[in-house]
């Protein structure tokens, strides 16, 4: 959430710069700065109510205490009248206050000086492209096609049990996934990354505090009877984990890690573009989160994309690093970093990792502060990012590693698999 005291001190900036993601109701700055002003008289109007009643009230003692009888119920017939202003006055300070709150949560975060311009995904900047095509053999299928071969993953069960887009891994495709789970929890907790094992379900207010809402409602399975919410991934709850907390500035910066399915309702039907793997509506991700603070939100914004390189790269894979232009960055983000992965039998990219920062947006809802050195709480930055999503990972080792005689499987993951070859 936006900070009301900026939006003030740099209004055309804030509209250039929400211009920078095509977010096309700018006259809600507007709109915030306004109500703010009427919060401001209501409360200044209550106060002053409130003033002359707590001067009154004190004029009626000392009355009494003259034995001025008369005047001292004057006084009180006064301090009646004034306080039969001070309800109303409250009353329309809360709806203004609501309709401030609700206006200001419509406006994304600004994006980064360093966001592109641009609208759709073919506006990313490339930042960076590496490792090599593999050799395939002539008869090279799409991992759709190798799961059936080697039945590792049952999308069909998936539909008897759940419906469609819900994938039944078993044997070695299950094991595989499982490696691949634990490989990047161990990778994360060597970088000193604490693991956590959050609910898969949490509250609105927790959905609120990292932006799902009210921006992504409708992507998210909800559960009317105890008014929960599936997590579209872990960065949810394990954000919120520090929500309402004032830490220690030797505290920072905090780095958490954990795996979690992810549940999501935007899954699609139809063409190459959603099938098998590239889309689905649960899938496993391993999500990791940092808190710092504000002054080195951008240097550890570019350690984590490092980390996550040196994870793609363990693991053998042609990837590019995109940079988000405006357009197609997330309502919360201030500055993402997409990692994808080159399927060779699909010949197209795949998303497999999105690294942001938030700067205070986040922590703003979640009012997730810091004592600085002169003990002023000043509000903490977060980020975070995929380390990794397996779907479209699983995807092209399938499809990249494919040989005459099976799926080989890459060196880094070979102690948690158990075997070398799928077949």
């Amino acid at each position: 959430m936006l900070q009301v005291a900026y939006l003030r001190q740099n209004t055309e900036l804030v509209k250039e710069r929400l211009s920078v993601k095509h977010f096309a109701e700018l006259s809600l700055v507007d709109e915030v700065i306004a109500l703010d002003d009427q919060r401001k008289q209501l409360t200044f109007q209550y106060d002053e109510t409130q003033s002359l009643v707590n001067k009154a009230s004190k004029e009626i003692g000392m009355l009494m205490g003259k034995g001025e009888k008369d005047a001292a119920e004057a006084k009180k017939t006064e301090v009646a009248e004034l306080k039969s202003k001070l309800q109303p006055i409250n009353e329309q300070l809360v709806i203004v206050e609501k309709q401030l709150h609700d206006t200001l949560i419509k406006l994304p975060n600004l994006p980064a000086a360093l966001v592109p311009a641009g609208k759709t995904p073919e506006d990313n900047l490339n930042v960076k492209e590496s490792g090599e095509e593999p050799n395939l053999p002539a008869n090279a299928q799409p991992h759709w096609e190798l799961i059936k071969k080697y039945d590792i993953i049952n999308f069909e069960l998936g539909v008897k049990l759940t419906g469609s887009g819900f994938p039944v891994y078993k044997g070695k495709g299950a094991r595989l996934q499982r490696a691949l789970i634990q490989y990047f929890l161990d990778y994360n907790t060597a970088a000193g990354y604490t693991e956590f094992i959050p609910p898969y379900m949490v509250n609105e207010a927790t959905a609120y505090g990292t932006g799902q809402l009210p921006d992504k409602e409708g992507q998210m399975y909800y559960m009317p009877a105890d008014n929960f919410y599936m997590i579209p991934t872990a960065e949810v709850p394990v954000t919120n984990i520090y929500r309402d907390e004032i830490l220690k500035e030797t505290d920072l910066p905090i780095k958490m890690t954990a795996y979690t399915p992810c549940f999501r309702r935007e899954a699609g039907s139809f063409g190459a573009d959603v099938r098998g793997l590239n889309r689905v509506h649960q899938f496993d991700k391993i999500e990791i989160v940092q808190l710092v603070h504000p002054d080195k939100s951008y240097e550890v914004l570019d350690e984590m994309v490092a980390h996550v390189e040196k994870l793609v790269q363990s693991l053998g894979l042609k990837y590019r690093i995109l940079r988000l232009c405006g357009g197609d960055m997330s309502f919360a983000s201030a500055l993402t970093y997409d990692f994808e992965v080159w399927s060779a039998a699909q010949k197209k990219w795949l998303e497999c990792s999105s690294v942001s920062n938030f700067e205070n947006f986040q922590t703003n809802r979640m009012k997730i502060r810091f004592k600085d050195d002169k003990g002023k709480p000043q509000l903490i930055h977060s980020l975070n990012g995929s380390s990794l999503a397996l779907p479209r990972i699983l995807a092209a080792i399938l499809e990249n590693y494919q040989t005459e005689n099976g799926i080989v499987i890459p060196e880094v993951l070979r102690p948690y698999t158990g075997f070398d070859l799928l077949n």
